[in-house]
């Protein structure tokens, strides 16, 4: 799936590195993600929970905080409300960007921050938090103690930090302290939930207990079984996002259905990248895009995709009905067709079509088959050409 650089300024003019993973297929909505603590945005886990989500049709912006990875800005100056408003610097940019948030997630500590930051977040519809500790001083027993000392004497210090050195800055470790999350949990009134294992050695899950019982809106609450804090295996950070999709669904609106429509296809400029449009058929939303070579953001099929695409369909359809009517043990047909350009042929457009069928059936009966996929309508009405009356224009809206 497509991921492109999408970065932005924060509150203290600093860019920020983000990166914004296209959904696929139909449009459900745009979600922010907040990364653990010290992880960056290329963590694995972020990666491939923002990656499944796009894939299930929402997009998803994870980016660098403040003094990490390609992002501006000093980590040892950096403070949990610099990352609180970082959240909210990054849901503007999707805003402005026509991409509002409707779903925020945060990771560990990126969690804590989010639902600091969701309360002022006008977009946010939903809010789900993964391994998020209630009390985010609690980050304090994850730095080494003579680090900690050093900071009380020095004002900074290099200390580890998850087994790495990092710079810290007494500020970072003051501004913990002051944080009332509880307050703020009260008074989000936004559906929230909560993902946690129960052996989190990291954050241990009496956190989600007391996240839980301080919200006072809609809640849920799901046991990650024997996964760990970092979601470092692959099949726990992708459940994480099916849970997400699934339990967002509800809160994600429907994609604009635009004005009705007697047509049998409509296409609609996103305003995202150059070539984006918004296809809306047969009762179904999609995305069609050109690839990034020819300047597009690859989110979605060409038109010659669609094309081809269009007779694939057919082309697999019309075998179904006649092998259905003929009464043959056909259990499966897939039909790959790829287009090309041949300057050296009339027409110049060259279709071809490979069919796969699977079943109990005769050689007689897969030649029959194989004549039959030369005959459907798209291939009819492609080989014999179309007449197009002339192009209408509508009045500006």
């Amino acid at each position: 799936m497509p991921t492109r650089s999408f970065d932005f300024l924060n509150r203290d003019n600093h860019r920020l590195s983000g990166s914004l993973e296209m959904p696929e297929g139909i449009l459900r909505g745009w979600a922010l993600f907040a990364h653990c603590f010290t992880c960056g945005r290329n963590n694995l886990a972020a990666v491939r929970i923002a990656r499944t989500l796009a894939s299930l049709g929402i997009g998803v912006l994870r980016f660098d905080f403040t003094g990490l990875g390609d992002s501006e800005g000093s980590f040892a100056d950096a403070t949990f409300t610099l990352n609180v408003q970082d959240l909210e610097s990054a849901a503007e940019a999707m805003e402005a960007a026509g991409m509002p948030p409707r779903l925020l997630i945060g990771h560990s500590l990126g969690g804590a921050a989010m639902l600091a930051a969701a309360g002022r977040m006008a977009s946010a519809r939903a809010i789900a938090t993964i391994a998020a500790p209630f009390d985010v001083a609690q980050v304090l027993h994850r730095l080494d103690p003579a680090g900690l000392a050093r900071l009380d004497a020095e004002g900074q210090a290099l200390v580890q930090v998850v087994g790495r050195p990092m710079a810290v800055g007494k500020a970072f470790v003051d501004d913990l302290r002051t944080h009332d999350q509880g307050v703020r949990i009260a008074a989000l009134h936004r559906p929230l939930l909560l993902l946690h294992a129960p052996h989190d050695r990291t954050v241990d899950i009496e956190n989600a207990t007391r996240i839980f019982l301080a919200a006072r809106h809609s809640k849920s609450f799901v046991s990650l079984d024997d996964a760990d804090h970092l979601l470092s295996r692959h099949e726990d950070a992708e459940q994480v996002a099916r849970l997400i999709a699934t339990w967002a669904a509800r809160y994600l609106p429907e994609p604009p259905a635009g004005q009705p429509t007697s047509a049998d296809a409509e296409a609609e400029e996103t305003g995202h990248g150059k070539f984006q449009l918004a296809l809306r058929s047969g009762g179904s939303r999609w995305l069609a895009d050109e690839p990034t070579a020819a300047g597009g953001l690859g989110s979605g099929p060409t038109p010659y995709n669609m094309l081809s695409s269009a007779l694939a369909a057919c082309t697999t359809m019309t075998l179904r009905h006649y092998a259905d009517s003929k009464g043959w043990a056909v259990t499966r047909i897939l039909t790959a067709v790829s287009h090309r350009k041949d300057g050296s042929t009339s027409p110049t457009d060259v279709f071809s079509s490979r069919v796969s069928i699977d079943g109990a059936i005769t050689q007689e009966q897969r030649g029959q088959l194989l004549g039959v996929a030369q005959r459907c309508p798209v291939h009819r009405t492609l080989e014999s050409g179309v007449r197009f009356e002339p192009v209408e224009s509508e009045p500006p809206a």
